[in-house]
Formats: C-alpha cells, structure tokens, sequence
C-alpha cells in the first residue's frame, strides 16, 4: 500500500510509546491476540545518536584488539585448511599455524589502523540512535480492531 496525502506513512496511529520495549511488547500483545500484525508499522520519532565511550584506547590495547581479532581470523582458516590435511599432525599444524599468522598479522593491522588516527580518536566506544518516542501505526481498515486490544493491554497494566 502507498502512502497517499491523507494517510500517513504507516497508517493512522493507534498507540504511542516512550521506548522501544513498550511498542515492541504492544505488537506482540496484538499478535497474541490473533490481530493480523502484518499491517502495524513502529516509527521512531525525534532521532539522536548516542555514543557511549567505553575506555581509553592505547598502543597495547588497539594492538591486542587487532591480534584478537586476527587471531580468530586466522584459527578460522586452519581450521578451514586443515580439513584437506592428510593426517592428524598435519591438521594440528595447519590449526596452529593459521592461528600464530593470524595473530601477528592482526597486530600489525591493529597497530598501523591506530597509527593512520594520529591521536585523534584515542578512546572506544558504541553508538545507538535512540527515538524520543515510537509511535504505533495500523492500516486505516484495522486501527479500531487495534485501539480496542491495545486498550485491553493498558487495563492489564
């Protein structure tokens, strides 16, 4: 269905929430219900990034960071690797040595992706973009059918 002038994206709104747990609990409450959620949109509304720093990043911890990462990478080939190996000793190297190249490599890589920042970036950190609030949306045909259950989910608290 396309929007049109006189229907918003999504429909016409049927509930409002202040995070996204609440309007994810409302739509399996109606799924629950039997309602068909195939026409129920979640919009986030007032959108901000939100970065929280995690710790300080130091010459030892982007390098361990890389030889970590490589680390994994390089297990992951050996293993790959060593299912073509004729016998078990040759499979046990394959694995080990996969693993020793991955690590170093991954240091090397950490080092110079740490390098290349010159000081400018010296922490970690995770980002999220959050809404302000999340607004439930139905198809026009079913938003009564939906007010009504949602009104029942707001009675059982």
């Amino acid at each position: 269905m396309s929007a049109s002038v006189s229907m918003p994206l999504g429909g016409v709104q049927v509930g409002s929430y202040e995070d996204y747990q609440r309007a994810q609990r409302a739509v399996d409450f109606l799924s629950d219900e039997k309602f068909p959620v195939e026409n129920v949109t979640i919009i986030g509304s007032d959108l901000r990034m939100v970065e929280r720093v995690t710790g300080r990043l130091s010459w030892g911890r982007a390098i361990g960071a890389g030889a970590a990462s490589g680390a994994w990478f390089g297990l992951f080939v050996g293993l790959l690797l060593g299912i073509f190996a004729p016998d078990g000793s040759s499979w046990v190297g394959s694995v080990v040595t996969g693993l020793l190249i991955g690590l170093v490599f991954g240091a090397v890589f950490g080092a110079v992706g740490y390098s290349a920042t010159r000081g400018r970036r010296d922490f970690t950190s995770t980002s999220q973009v959050v809404a302000a609030r999340y607004d439930l949306m139905c198809n026009p045909q079913f938003a009564e059918q939906a007010r009504a259950a949602l009104a029942r989910l707001s009675l059982r608290g």
